[in-house]
C-alpha cells in the first residue's frame, strides 16, 4: 500500500512543471514583499489597467507568502475575472498562470482534489492554446513572468529575454512593449546623459504606439531632457493631463515632477504636487510625492537655509507617509533624518541612531551608511567618520547607486590626497571586491 507521500508525488511532479508564481523562484525576504505590496496597492485598479490581472496574481502570492492565504485565494478570482473583462473572453492562455497558482493554493492547504481540478484546467488550456514549439512558452506566459520578475529588480537580462519573445509572437500588444522599454530604461534612472541611443529610439516608437499612456509619456519627456531638449512647454502640458486622470503610481505624476524639478522648477514641481494632493487629499501616494519635492527643495535647492515653514510642513508630510506606509517607509525614514538635520540635529542623530540598528537588506543598508555619511560631513562637519561610512557603504558587495557614489567619494578624496586617510582610502579600494 503506498503511503500518503508516495501518491502525492505525480501530482507535485505536475504542479513543479508549471509556468506560474509559484515556480518562478519568487523568493524574496518579508521586507521586499511588503514593499511591493505597497506599490502593487498604488498602482490602482482602475478599469483599463492591461495589467491589472496580472497585478491581482502578484497580490495573490504575496499575500499567500506573508501568511493570507485567503487573501491570497480572493486575488487569484480577482485576477481571472480581470483577465476576462480585459480580454473579453472566458478563457484563453492567459489563465494558466492563473490556474496554476490556484493549483497550488489549494495543495498547500491540503486540499487536493481542488489542485488536480486546477491541473486539468491548465492541461486543457495548454492543449486549446498551445505555444507555438515545444522549447517555447506560450506569448502570455512570457509576458506576464517577465513583468513579474521586473517587478522584483531581478533577473534583468532574463525579463528582456522573456518580453522579446513575447512582442515577437504577439507584436500587437503595445503595452507589453511599453512594459520591456520601461524596463530596459529603468537601468538609467540614475544617468545625468540618459539613455543609450538604441533605447532612446525604442521608447520614441513605443511612446507612438501607446500615446494615451501617461506614465511613458513622462518618462520619455524626462529622457528627452536628459538629452539637452527643452520640454517646459510639454511638462506643463502633460502636467495638466496627469491632473484630469486617476491619481496613482502609472499616473506619471512622479517622472514629470522630477522634470519639473531639473528642467523647470523645483517651486512649480511643489505646486504641483500640492495641487494633486488637493484634489485627493487621501490618496496616500501624492503624499509621499508632496512630501519628495519639499525634501528636495530643503535639500538641494535651499542654499542650506530652508524656511521653517517648510521645514515644519515636509516634516509634518514625511510623519504622515510613514504612518500609511508602515512595512515599506524606510527610505522616507532616512529622508525624514535628513530634514531634521537642516533644524534639529539632535533629533536627526538620534533617528539615524535607531536607523543604523535594524537589521536590513544590503541595498538598504548601503542607501543608509551613504546618507549618514553625508550627514555626517555636512551636518557634523566630522569627515573622517563620514569617511568610515563611505567605506562601509562601499565594501557591500550590491551594486547600487549609493555603492558607486561612496566609492566615487573615496576615490576624489584618494585623488586629492588632502586628508590623512588618504592612505587608508587607497588600500581600501585596491582590495575592493566587485560584486
Amino acid at each position: 500500500m503506498m503511503s500518503a507521500a508516495q501518491s502525492q508525488t505525480p501530482l507535485l511532479s505536475k504542479l513543479e512543471a508549471l509556468q506560474c508564481h509559484f515556480t518562478w523562484d519568487l523568493d524574496p525576504s518579508k521586507t521586499k514583499l511588503l514593499y511591493q505590496r505597497d506599490k502593487l496597492v498604488d498602482i490602482g485598479t482602475e478599469e483599463g489597467n492591461s495589467w491589472l490581472g496580472h497585478i491581482y496574481n502578484l497580490r495573490g502570492f504575496i499575500q499567500y507568502k506573508l501568511g493570507f492565504p485567503e487573501d491570497a485565494q480572493s486575488f487569484f478570482n480577482k485576477a481571472a475575472e480581470a483577465f476576462r473583462q480585459m480580454r473579453k473572453a472566458d478563457d484563453g492562455p492567459w489563465l494558466v498562470v492563473n490556474y496554476g497558482n490556484l493549483a497550488w493554493l489549494h495543495h498547500h492547504l491540503g486540499d487536493q482534489a481542488e489542485s488536480e481540478a486546477y491541473l486539468s484546467k491548465v492541461e486543457a488550456l495548454m492543449k486549446k492554446y498551445p505555444s507555438p514549439s515545444q522549447d517555447e512558452l506560450h506569448a502570455e506566459i512570457y509576458a506576464e513572468k517577465a513583468w513579474t520578475l521586473m517587478k522584483f529588480s531581478a533577473h534583468r537580462e532574463l525579463v528582456a529575454d522573456y518580453f522579446q519573445k513575447a512582442i515577437r509572437m504577439q507584436p500587437d500588444m503595445v503595452e507589453w512593449n511599453t512594459s520591456h522599454v520601461i524596463g530596459l530604461a529603468s537601468t538609467f534612472d540614475h544617468s545625468d546623459t540618459g539613455l543609450e541611443a538604441d533605447i532612446f529610439e525604442k521608447m520614441r516608437v513605443a511612446k507612438e504606439q501607446d500615446p494615451e499612456n501617461l506614465y511613458l509619456a513622462a518618462y520619455y519627456l524626462e529622457q528627452r531632457a536628459k538629452k539637452g531638449e527643452r520640454v517646459e512647454d510639454e511638462a506643463r502640458e502633460l502636467a495638466g493631463k496627469i491632473l484630469r486622470n486617476p491619481l496613482s503610481s502609472y499616473s506619471g505624476m512622479r517622472a514629470t515632477l522630477r522634470v519639473y524639478r531639473n528642467y523647470v522648477s523645483i517651486d512649480e514641481a511643489i505646486d504641483l504636487a500640492e495641487e494633486a494632493l488637493e484634489q485627493h487629499p487621501d490618496e496616500r501616494y501624492l503624499k509621499r510625492c508632496a512630501a519628495l519635492t519639499l525634501k528636495w527643495k530643503i535639500i538641494f535647492f535651499s542654499d542650506g537655509h530652508p524656511k521653517q515653514s517648510m521645514i515644519d510642513r515636509a516634516i509634518s508630510l514625511h510623519e504622515e507617509v510613514i504612518s500609511r506606509y508602515p512595512h515599506s517607509s524606510f527610505v522616507t525614514k532616512v529622508d525624514l533624518a535628513t530634514i531634521y538635520a537642516k533644524s534639529n540635529i539632535a533629533i536627526a542623530e538620534q533617528m539615524y541612531q535607531e536607523l543604523l540598528k535594524i537589521d536590513l537588506e544590503p541595498a538598504d543598508k548601503q542607501l543608509l551608511y551613504n546618507h549618514y555619511a553625508k550627514y555626517l560631513n555636512y551636518d557634523r562637519q566630522d569627515q573622517n567618520k563620514s569617511l568610515k561610512y563611505h567605506m562601509k557603504a562601499a565594501e557591500i558587495p550590491h551594486q547600487s547607486f549609493y555603492r558607486g557614489n561612496s566609492i566615487k567619494v573615496l576615490e576624489n578624496v584618494k585623488n586629492k590626497r588632502r586628508n590623512r586617510m588618504w592612505r587608508e582610502i587607497e588600500e581600501f579600494l585596491e582590495n575592493l571586491q566587485e560584486p
